[in-house]
């Protein structure tokens, strides 16, 4: 077989992460596959009439990054439909996206900000008032889910959704009224998220072509972060194998840009058994290729066994019945060899299910079905001793870069120091993988993570963990890359730059292991590759990558918005402070000229709040 590479990278600053090879300047890949990592002089060697070359001019390279837990399916047929709020620094600015995107949403469509904040990234610290929301969308009905803690919805959509003064609250959430019953638009979870689930589910969808459309959109948005690989951990109201169908076809016809293991989420309370034994005649973990493939039961086993994380409110006692109907599915499982993962937010709750994992395996091991917990905030040390006795895992998600300051409050900064102990867990030999649980909690944005894993801070700039609870940049690269293959049990596939694996890249808009750490979340991908072909580029390397056609539908907040909102950088900076040094010309001229070239990603949050704290009238435009 000829050794002739099909595409050969140079000039790079490569982390490979292979330990024997740590740093390369070059990467050759051919069929899909790196065939060498090494110096430029190296890999041209292996260059041939046909090879196509990269100059990358420096910059850093890393694996494609693998997300080990968000729900890509379901944002995916949803994404156009959405305005995100991830990472706006400012409710001005949350707001004023919001009345642009009401002054072209057409009846009976909603404005949806579905997750991905925080009211602490915000510089003014909270979210908008119900009556704010009335004033800028009297008629179009919003809906705004903060965390899964509440929504907020203005008067239109608690038409739509026919919520009135009779209405009952459902169980386990409530519908807040006013003075005289009626109700107000506010919704809590108490103590979970299904009120809020089935309130967004009342809204319109999207027809297939627009969800396949949308689907692409998504993809390309994780692509721009970096991201080449997902496991998918299902979700509620996302039914198998209905709402799988889109991402069934785009995979058939050679339009999935992430590679996406799914796990399949039991929708039944009640009749989770009876869907686990269904799906086994069915299908089988493994099943399907390198992009798209089923990778196991959960992240709801059974419904018993769900802690929702509202740090808001005190946890949640879960049933009695907790134990007996997660054994026989467990039990299942552990049978028929499928892998599993179990979403828990408390100890106590990991606790209770791994009483039942015990019983299972001293009639049926576990080891090597490579199950695992998700989340795991409040996880002790005995019960991580625990998963590793039984081979097990941990999933860790940046949660708390959204609710620390919840959780700070309700239980004291003391215990907010291990939420969660992931150093405990990588000392006791468990494997541990990161990622994001986007779409509807925290943000689908990697860099986020990695700035929460390294500097133990939240999105609101809250310190929470000592030291001895942060990694280092290379250690948490891992968690995000080679780490996480062992949660889709495909070691040694990918993660690492290495002759053999697949060839998925990112190429880094600045260099991740010397930026400021306050800078790490503001990173993206200017060359993300899957297999060797570009999916994603950027400045000199956009026309690599192929076009996209424009979201559907003309409306959709992706044409004017796009997904994750980016900071001002430092000649923003720069600006803002020039301009807050009293220079009138600069606020109001250049002032409006920058907000004009900034566009419709509106950057300005940090500034915008600034001048309004200095009380600086010229910059409000």
């Amino acid at each position: 077989m000829s050794n002739t590479a099909d595409l050969i990278l140079l000039n790079g600053k490569v982390t490979t992460l292979d330990r024997t090879n740590p740093q390369a300047e070059a990467v050759a890949v051919k069929d899909g596959r790196i065939l060498f990592t090494g110096s430029g002089a190296d890999a041209m060697r292996l260059a041939g009439a046909a090879t196509k070359t990269i100059d990358l001019g420096g910059r850093r390279v890393i694996p494609g990054l693998i997300d080990s837990h968000m729900h890509i399916i379901r944002g995916g047929l949803n994404y156009n439909m959405e305005l995100r709020w991830d990472g706006v620094r400012s409710l001005a600015d949350a707001m004023e996206m919001l009345k642009r995107q009401v002054a072209i949403t057409p009846a009976p469509q909603w404005v949806r900000v579905v997750g991905g904040f925080t009211e602490h990234q915000f510089a003014e610290k909270r979210l908008p008032t119900l009556e704010e929301i009335n004033a800028v969308a009297p008629d179009t009905p919003v809906f705004i889910l903060h965390l899964y803690d509440r929504a907020l919805l203005n008067g239109a959509a608690l038409r739509a959704v026919g919520y009135t003064k009779d209405t009952p609250n459902p169980p386990a959430g409530e519908i807040v009224r006013d003075a005289a019953g009626n109700p107000t638009g506010l919704l809590v979870a108490k103590p979970n998220a299904t009120i809020l689930y089935a309130t967004l589910a009342k809204g319109p969808k999207l027809p297939p072509e627009y969800q396949k459309n949308s689907t692409r959109h998504f993809m390309r948005e994780v692509n721009r972060l970096g991201v080449t690989s997902v496991i998918d951990a299902g979700g509620g109201f996302q039914n198998y194998p209905d709402d799988y169908q889109i991402i069934e076809e785009l995979h058939r016809e050679g339009n999935l840009t992430v590679r996406i293991a799914y796990n399949l989420f039991t929708q039944k309370p009640k009749g989770e058994l009876a869907d686990f034994s269904g799906w086994a005649k069915t299908v089988k973990p493994g099943q399907g290729d390198d992009l798209y493939r089923h990778n196991g039961a959960g992240e709801m086993l059974v419904y018993s066994a769900a802690d929702f994380e509202d740090f808001q409110v005190a946890r949640p006692d879960l049933p009695g019945s907790m134990e007996g109907d997660l054994e026989p599915v467990v039990r299942l499982l552990a049978e028929i060899r499928w892998p599993f993962r179990l979403h828990a937010t408390y100890d106590e709750t990991i606790a209770r299910a791994l009483d039942v994992f015990e019983k299972v395996n001293a009639d049926v091991p576990l080891k090597g079905l490579n199950w695992f917990f998700d989340h795991a905030e409040t996880i002790t040390d005995r019960n991580i001793d625990r998963i590793a006795a039984l081979g097990g895992g941990i999933a860790v998600q940046h949660r708390m870069a959204y609710q620390g300051e919840y959780f700070v409050e309700r239980y004291g900064a003391r215990a907010a120091e291990r939420t969660p102990p992931i150093r405990r867990m990588l000392d006791a030999g468990v494997p541990v993988g990161a990622g994001t649980d986007a779409t509807r909690v925290a943000s689908y944005n990697p860099w986020v993570s990695l700035s929460w894993l390294v500097t133990g801070r939240t999105l609101g700039g809250l310190g929470l963990y000592p030291p001895a609870n942060c990694l280092d940049r290379e250690s948490a690269l891992r968690l995000w890359t080679e780490a996480n293959t062992w949660f889709s049990t495909e070691g040694e596939k990918k993660g690492q730059v290495k002759a053999g694996q697949l060839a998925d890249l990112a190429v880094l808009s600045d260099d991740y292991f010397s930026v400021p750490d306050d800078r790490i979340q503001d990173i993206t991908s200017v060359l993300t590759l899957l297999g060797g072909v570009p999916v994603h580029g950027e400045g000199d390397f956009r026309p690599l990558a192929p076009d996209l056609p424009p979201a559907m539908p003309d409306w959709s907040p992706v044409r004017s918005f796009g997904g994750y909102q980016k900071r001002a950088d430092g000649g923003e900076r720069k600006y803002a402070f020039a301009a807050a040094c009293g220079c009138a010309k600069a606020c109001g001229v250049h002032g409006h000229a920058h907000a004009s070239a900034w566009g419709s990603s509106l950057p300005v949050g940090d500034v915008r709040g600034f001048f309004g704290a200095l009380g600086c009238a010229c910059w409000a435009f």
